[in-house]
């Protein structure tokens, strides 16, 4: 197992550049966590454990109406740094969002204090944080276009490809409360269109899951 000085070495791209009190500061109050599927790593703006560097897994970040309706905003993955983690950093959010592990999954936490004492020392690293942000942004907006511009069996027949791509098969082993949760909307809408999907032979549907039998029909959909 590499040490976490290698990993934040190969990681953050502003490394070579910061200083050996800054490099020292951010190895020795950095450290490995491992959680579980199904763990709440971050539930609002008040929370604020700090950066997470994904090393193997997965991670959901959503947003949860008062009615508690869900979805996902954007999903992370091997080598992604997840920033909202550390939210209080950032003044002018003003949102709460949640990060939740969908495998189990092995993460460096960098605390946010020593984070932001760096980032207010290093231009570079400043400008780094703002693209991660922008481009954590552009996620967002891109989805917001997919919710106002596209049809639901768009959307969904989307997800469905998507999902496929990162399990790497065809049966996604998924509910359809917990599709719904991903695109914003209720169980039953996802029910009816997967059900009409499955009349045209796309998919099939099997208890607690679903079975792509034929990829060309369902891209057409998108």
């Amino acid at each position: 197992m590499k040490q976490i000085s290698e990993f934040l070495e190969d990681f953050l791209p502003f490394w070579p550049e910061l200083d050996p009190v800054q490099q020292k500061n951010l190895i020795s109050s950095s450290s490995f966590r491992t959680f579980q599927e199904g763990t709440v790593l971050h539930r609002d703006s008040e929370d604020c454990t700090g950066l997470f560097l994904i090393l193997d897994g997965q991670l959901r970040a959503y947003m949860v109406s008062e009615n508690g309706k869900e979805i996902t905003l954007y999903r992370l993955f091997n080598r992604d740094i997840c920033l909202f983690s550390a939210s209080c950093m950032m003044k002018d959010i003003q949102f709460d969002i949640t990060i939740e592990t969908e495998r189990a999954t092995q993460i460096i936490v960098i605390p946010t204090c020593t984070y932001q004492a760096i980032m207010n020392q290093s231009a570079m690293v400043s400008n780094y944080t703002n693209q991660l942000m922008a481009s954590r942004f552009s996620d967002v907006m891109w989805l917001m276009e997919q919710i106002l511009f596209k049809s639901f069996d768009k959307r969904l027949a989307a997800f469905l490809l998507e999902q496929s791509s990162i399990d790497d098969n065809d049966r996604i082993l998924m509910t359809h409360e917990k599709i719904a949760g991903h695109l914003g909307t209720a169980r039953e809408v996802v029910t009816r269109m997967l059900k009409y999907f499955q009349s045209e032979g796309a998919i099939s549907l099997f208890r607690g899951g679903i079975l792509i039998e034929d990829r060309e029909k369902l891209l057409s959909f998108t």
